[in-house]
């Protein structure tokens, strides 16, 4: 018999979105996570349990997570109820006079000088990642994504989910990039967080690869040619084997398979739930399309080089929608006509292939999305070419009440 436990592809998902808590008035980093949950439970937790949702702390005090407990069936109820989560550690943050801050990076936050590592439960771990990698930098304390979880029953599953999800990891920066500010001044990049990420963990190459994964078939392959050599390398730093987990490999689609999924970790969290949800909609629908082989048999999205991906990321981490791609192999892939084109044309193909866009749910954050551009685009636009102190403030005052209401930010 089937274990019932087990979720087949696509019949179940799992979402965390990750925010700044930061100080209500001056918008400066607010180290006081462990605060937030000691009152959400009364007591010294590391994690607080409200019914189908979790919040919990990773790494640095200033962050909070928020993530369905248990897989949902569906995406569509999932906005208004993170929504709800929102507004109500909202209020318990203004008796410490502060707030949430959405977006994938704070502006102008010094990692240097203002990080706070996690000093309870669990302390062990990052101080131990603090000693290997060096934890007070962009890529490791400032930094907020959504991770979108999708599971796979067995080896057949996995093949074909790895491959599709493979095959959109490079354009999801073009639709979701957050983080064009660092140091209060542009970065050069509309993702600067996934600029940073890709080489957080570059000390021990294995661990992140170059964030697109190479092709794999198998539980077993991906144990013998991917874990069990990061393993290794890491060992002669990490003698007591504190990272030894598969959690420890951050490449963009890295499989968990003490829960049979697959966690998308390029996706840098938006002004609001709903935003962040209809990213993880479109993500999936696309994925779906692929994994049903819609535009490409399973033969030839394996067999796409690596190389090949990579350069397209890069090109959509540092120029979101506006990033030319010019594989025609791979917009063949996609089932997009013509040899070249736009990340943001490319999306819209995407979105209009998959019925996304008659959809009533997600029709509205998308055509904001893609009609003016991913939330980088338009914080850059809002914060004017002079870029100054005051008008970021202004600029991330109004997406902490984007956050706080549930609605888009529009420029």
């Amino acid at each position: 018999m089937s274990d019932p436990s087990v979720l087949h592809a696509f019949t179940g998902y799992g979402i965390e979105l990750e925010y700044i808590i930061v100080d209500r008035q001056k918008l400066s980093v607010l180290p006081v996570a462990d605060e937030l949950l000691r009152q959400a439970a009364g007591a010294c937790v590391t994690e607080v349990k409200r019914g189908r949702f979790g919040w919990s702390n990773e790494l640095v005090l200033h962050l909070v997570e928020l993530k369905n407990a248990s897989p949902d069936p569906a995406l569509e109820p999932l906005p208004a109820a993170f929504q709800t989560e929102v507004r109500y550690i909202n209020r318990l943050l203004e008796s410490l006079g502060a707030r949430l801050m959405p977006s994938a990076m704070h502006p102008w936050m010094d990692p240097v000088a203002e990080t706070r590592l996690w000093p309870h439960d669990d302390a062990v771990i990052y101080q131990t990642y603090d000693r290997i990698f060096g934890c007070k930098a962009h890529g490791w304390a400032n930094l907020q994504s959504m991770q979108l979880n999708l599971p796979f029953a067995d080896d057949a599953e996995f093949a074909r989910l790895h491959a599709a999800i493979r095959l959109v990891l490079p354009i999801i920066p073009a639709l979701a990039a957050s983080s064009p500010i660092v140091e209060g001044r542009p970065a050069g990049f509309l993702d600067f967080r996934m600029e940073a990420y890709r080489t957080h963990q570059a000390r021990i190459p294995s661990t992140i690869g170059r964030v697109i994964p190479d092709t794999v078939t198998s539980r077993a392959e991906y144990q013998a040619t991917i874990l069990a050599p990061m393993y290794r390398e890491i060992a002669p730093f990490d003698p007591d084997g504190v990272l030894r987990h598969e959690w420890l490999n951050v490449r963009g689609a890295s499989p968990r398979f003490d829960r049979k999924a697959i966690e998308i970790r390029v996706i840098d969290v938006q002004e609001c739930p709903q935003a962040d949800l209809a990213i993880a909609a479109a993500v999936t629908a696309v994925v779906r399309a692929i994994y049903d082989a819609k535009w490409s048999p399973l033969s030839m999205q394996q067999a796409i080089g690596t190389d090949s991906l990579v350069e397209v990321l890069h090109a959509c981490i540092r120029d979101a929608e506006q990033a030319v791609i010019d594989d025609a192999g791979y917009l063949r892939l996609l089932g997009f006509p013509d040899r070249q084109c736009q990340a943001g044309e490319l999306w819209r193909h995407l979105i209009e292939a998959t019925s996304l866009d008659s959809s009533a749910h997600w029709r509205e954050p998308l055509r904001v999305i893609l009609e003016r551009g991913p939330l980088a685009r338009r914080i850059l636009r809002a914060s004017g070419p002079d870029c100054t102190k005051a008008r970021l403030h202004s600029v991330y005052r109004e997406l902490c009440d984007c956050l706080e209401e549930g609605r888009m930010f529009l420029d």
